[in-house]
This record gives C-alpha cells, structure tokens and sequence, in this order.
C-alpha cells in the first residue's frame, strides 16, 4: 500500500468569525452592516435567545432574512443544514458568497448544559437523591458531558465547512479564576469566552469588541493575517473597521477562488459487536456482510475476538461473518430463482441527507428508553432504500454509543 498525498491547493477558505465582547459593544449591529455589502448575497440570520434580529434589520443597507425555528435542538440543527445547502447552491450558481449569522453561541452552549443537567437529574440515583433533598447538588458526570459537546460539534461542523461566510457572536468577560476543582481563586481574575471550551478553537478568526476602544483580532487562522501565540500582539483594528473590510481586505477572500474548509472527521474504531449488530440486521444483504468481513478482517480481529451471536453462543467474529454470509447467499440465489427481481431504486443523496441530520438531532436529545426503537428505525430506512448501508452502520454505531453511554451512568 502507498501512502496516499496530494499537494495543498493554497486556496483562502471561507472564513468562520467569530466576534466576541462584553455587552452593547457592537456584536450584533456589526453583523447587520456585513449583510448590507455588496459583496456578499444572500444573508440568514439564525437568533438563539437573543430576539434582536427583526429590530437590527433597521440598520441602513441590512438585508438578511431571520431563520424560523421552533427554539429545539432538532429543529436548530436542521435549519442551519439546510442554509449550508442553501449556501451551496448559491456557490455553485456563482452568486456572491451566502452569509450566516448566529447570534450568540454562548446561548446555544447553555442549551447543552441545561440538557445534559436534565438528564443528569433523571438518573435513577439522582432521583433518589433529589427525594430525600430538593435541593441536593447534582454533579453531571462525564458521559453526560461527552453528549454534550458531541451536540455541540455537529452544529460547529456545519459551520466550519459552511460553503460562505459564518460570524458568530458570544459573550465575553473576566470573571474569577477557578482551581482544578472549580472553586474561584480569590483575587485572581481571567478573560473567558462564553460558550463552548471549543469555541475559540474552532473558528477562523476571533475578534473581541469593546464598548471603549476599538475592536482587536485576538488570533486568525491565516497566511495573510495569521497572528503568532507569544510573538504577535493582537491586531488592533481602526475604529470604523467592517467585517466586509476584515473578510476581503485583511483576510484576502476571494470568492472565485475561495472555498469551504474541508474537514475529515476522526471516527472511533467500531467494535466486534458493532459488527455484529449491522450483520443480524434483517435489511443487511449478502454484498454488506462481505463489507463486514473485510472491514473485521483490516481492523485486525482474529480468532480470539469472540461475539454472543444469533446462537446465544460465543463465536469468533470473522467465522461469524462467514456463516451467517453464506446463509444469506443462498436465500439471496433461492429468491432469485424463483424469478428475477427489478433492480432496487437508488438512495436519494439528498433525502438521506436530510434522514440523517434529523435523526442526529432526535437522537441526542432521546430518553434511553426509546433508543432501541431508533435502531430499529434505521433498519426500516435501509430497507426502505432512504439510506445506504454505509450510512445505516454510521448511524447504528452512534445508537450504540449512546446506549453504552446510558449503561456507563447507570453504573456510576
């Protein structure tokens, strides 16, 4: 096998900005001048527990339209999908670059954190705690955290390889320093982002805006405006600075050259189990177990990786495979003697697009209960044709994290 390589294309991706600061310092009104531009075309503006967008689209020259959702998660995730689609389009066509604004970022963390303490409180153990005092503090453990951020990542995904221009907005303050145990350490003060830990990481370029002077690049993930941690002090900006100005200027964007970050995301190894979960699905056909077999066999899983299969026995894994592929051969070449069937009609890309965002969006916030009804419902699309198998596995090994994750809290 060769090492697979391919030269970098030197090409400036679509900014995700981020603009942060304390309050009334200009976050949002800076936002509604950007959508005025001619540089830029359509603008979406995406309010989460802010309700200043109707009002802002005074502001001369603004010209955006305000998502409609319904305040869930689901319902936030998936409009955010479909203007990434929208913007797609629209770079595709040739038309100024699609611009969308979320403001702000700190709300949307809080939703996670309220979530995750919710589910915290639902616990078995917890709730016994909390019968015996109201007012008993609940600690969210880990797993609970791990969803949390989890959510929060496929929402920064889509903004980090939106195909258009992301500015986002957040809070920040100094607030008191904590030790590694959370506790403030008195007298001591530090500048803190509001939202996800991520946040500031994940975006293009940070900019923090003052009510007093004027605003500064904090950092920038650029060739052209890159700042070096402990070299470069931040960037100070003029006074009448713009995001149109920082976007095309400062930045270099170009928008017949510039394209969407591409961004491969880093997927946990699957399990034997995992595999064997996709194999005893009924929709799974002779040519997905061979998949199976072959993507066992590349992760190294040999005689000694056994499996509890349809048998209720222990069984190598990679013999597993074998029998139950030869099983499905045969009722394959049985159903095909009996006469030839039409060929299956293909998965539309674009309804299984749209499966998948909802059903990540359902998932994160369903109980633990109706997980085993999700699994189900993913064999029901396979079998239906709305999702391909590849996408199918996907999907059953994000069910199964999470069920392994509910067990994990149980026994804590």
């Amino acid at each position: 096998m060769t090492l697979k390589t391919r030269k970098p294309t030197g090409a400036v991706p679509w900014p995700l900005i981020l603009l942060e600061g304390g309050e009334k310092s200009g976050k949002t009104y800076t936002c509604a001048v950007l959508t005025g531009s001619p540089k830029v075309g359509r603008s979406a503006w995406l309010d989460l527990n802010e309700g200043s967008g109707d009002e802002y689209g005074l502001v001369p020259g603004a010209r955006y339209d305000i998502i409609d959702h319904d305040g869930t998660w689901p319902s936030i995730l998936r409009e955010a999908g479909e203007a990434k689609k929208e913007a797609q389009a629209d770079a595709d066509a040739g038309k100024p670059p699609f611009v969308l604004v979320v403001d702000t970022m700190n709300a949307e963390w809080d939703m996670h954190k309220a979530w995750a303490e919710a589910r915290a409180k639902g616990s078995d153990f917890n709730k016994k705690k909390l019968a015996q005092d109201p007012n008993a503090e609940i600690t969210i453990p880990m797993n609970l955290w791990n969803d949390a951020n989890a959510r929060h990542r496929k929402l920064m995904t889509i903004l980090m390889t939106f195909p258009g221009i992301v500015v986002v907005t957040a809070r920040g303050k100094d607030v008191a320093a904590l030790d590694d145990k959370g506790r403030p350490i008195e007298g001591t003060k530090e500048y803190k982002v509001e939202g996800n830990k991520t946040l500031a990481y994940d975006v293009s370029c940070w900019v923090r805006m003052y009510r007093e002077q004027p605003a500064v690049i904090v950092g920038a993930r650029s060739v052209h405006a890159g700042i070096r941690p402990g070299k470069d002090e931040p960037r100070r900006l003029d006074p009448d600075w713009t995001l149109e100005g920082l976007i095309f200027g400062v930045l270099q964007c170009d928008p017949s050259s510039t394209r969407a970050r591409e961004l491969t995301e880093l997927r946990a190894v699957r399990t034997p189990h995992a595999i064997r979960d996709e194999a005893l699905a009924t929709t799974t056909d002779f040519a997905r177990i061979r998949e199976l077999h072959a993507e066992a066999r590349e992760l190294g899983y040999g005689d000694g990786d056994t499996v509890v299969t349809d048998t209720q026995e222990p069984e190598p894994l990679l013999a597993f495979l074998r029998r139950i592929g030869d099983a499905k051969l045969a009722e394959e070449r049985g159903a095909r003697s009996g006469g030839s069937a039409p060929a299956p009609a293909p998965v539309d890309e674009t309804g299984e697009e749209t499966f998948t965002i909802d059903f990540l969006a359902r998932l994160a916030d369903a109980p633990d209960g109706q997980l085993s009804a999700m699994q189900a419902e993913v064999s029901r699309a396979l079998g239906a044709r709305t999702i391909t198998p590849a996408t199918a596995s996907t999907l059953l090994a994000d069910v199964r994290d999470r069920k392994t994750a509910a067990r994990q809290a149980v026994a804590a």
